[in-house]
């Protein structure tokens, strides 16, 4: 039995909607306000939230911020219930990441429609950490019935970078989407004083560059092949074709977008407050999640020491120092330049 989250101010409502729900054979969560909500949906992990916008303590705005800031509550299908009919508002609860926007008044089977389109929906696309290739070729089945990704990817030229070899440069504006075939890729941004900070670390099966063709403007970081790479090239309009005929894979990059955005501002947080040993652990642990996808336990990190002190937004020998102090206490070991984490809990727990 699938757990609903029903997060409604008014009483009449919630209790309505609930007696709906309860019904038509769902267990029901209620809450009366965006605060209440969000502290059962970290609670319960409910399989899909309906929420209301307007709601005093915290709206539904800022409840959809707040889920989407914590990466296991990410994923959960959201649907908002609001009696605005603005196209601005419709717009802006779709961009920030809801699957669907229902306006009162509306009919209990709207809602019954709605909440088990979106449940199966997401049983067949559901990927916690990234969308990739096969999350969109699943996610393109099952809306359109048709394979419109390998036809996108059909004929396709693809390039090929050395490591360090850059791919694209701030300040340029994109003419095509790329995808990672093979190898590894980072974003990065450099200050006046030519100080680097990497902004994002991409694998086999990411998408790159989406950002600035979602926006329209121009890129905001420079990408680098940390190793040599191979990408596939889908140009601009065949990616402007593909998202404008189909919302849904539009909504998927939305929400991959603000994924990303949540990331870096926890980044932010990071490199603003945290000490030296906790931005090196949290550095470690980022590229064990992104590159160890097989829970390998005897993984092994490889990458530069520049590029380690870029993530962690340290200076090199700040890294290197502390480096030596885990391998001191035995927390990782060092072997020709790579890194194994051999107590990774209390490395995570560091960030904590």
């Amino acid at each position: 039995m699938e757990t609903i989250l029903l997060i409604e101010d008014n009483k009449d409502i919630r209790d309505n909607l609930a007696e709906i729900l309860a019904l038509a054979n769902y267990n029901v969560l209620t809450a009366a306000n965006g605060k209440e909500g969000v502290t059962i949906a970290l609670e319960q992990q409910p399989d899909l939230i309906v929420c209301d916008i307007m709601m005093p303590v915290l709206d539904g705005y800022g409840v959809l911020h707040m889920l989407h800031k914590n990466e296991s509550l990410r994923p959960i299908p959201f649907i908002f219930l609001t009696a605005k009919t603005e196209r601005t508002d419709v717009r802006k609860g779709m961009e920030m990441g809801a699957d669907d926007y229902i306006t009162k008044p509306f009919e209990g089977a709207e809602l019954l429609s709605a909440i088990e389109s979106r449940l199966k929906r997401c049983a067949e696309i559901r990927q916690q950490d990234n969308i990739g290739i096969n999350g969109l070729h699943t996610l393109l089945s099952s809306t359109s019935g048709k394979d419109l990704l390998s036809s996108l990817k059909e004929d396709r030229n693809t390039n090929h970078y050395k490591k360090k070899q850059k791919i694209y440069a701030a300040g340029n504006r994109p003419d095509c989407l790329y995808y990672i075939l093979e190898g590894k890729v980072k974003t990065y941004q450099r200050n006046d004083d030519g100080k680097e900070l990497i902004t994002g670390l991409y694998n086999e099966g990411d998408f790159l560059g989406y950002t600035a063709l979602l926006e329209a403007g121009a890129y905001q970081e420079s990408a680098e092949a940390i190793e040599d790479t191979t990408l596939a090239i889908i140009p601009h309009q065949d990616f402007e074709e593909l998202v404008g005929n189909n919302p849904e894979v539009l909504s998927r990059f939305v929400q991959l977008l603000a994924k990303n955005i949540a990331e870096k501002e926890q980044q932010l947080i990071a490199l603003a407050y945290s000490s030296l040993r906790k931005k090196v652990a949290s550095a470690l642990i980022t590229l064990e999640h992104k590159y160890n996808t097989t829970q390998n336990p005897h993984f092994e990190i490889d990458i530069s020491r520049e590029n380690l002190a870029a993530v962690a937004g340290v200076a090199k020998e700040s890294l290197i120092r502390t480096l030596g102090d885990f391998r001191d206490e035995q927390l990782i070991s060092l072997k020709d330049g790579t890194i194994i984490l051999v107590e990774k809990d209390r490395i995570a727990a560091m960030r904590n």
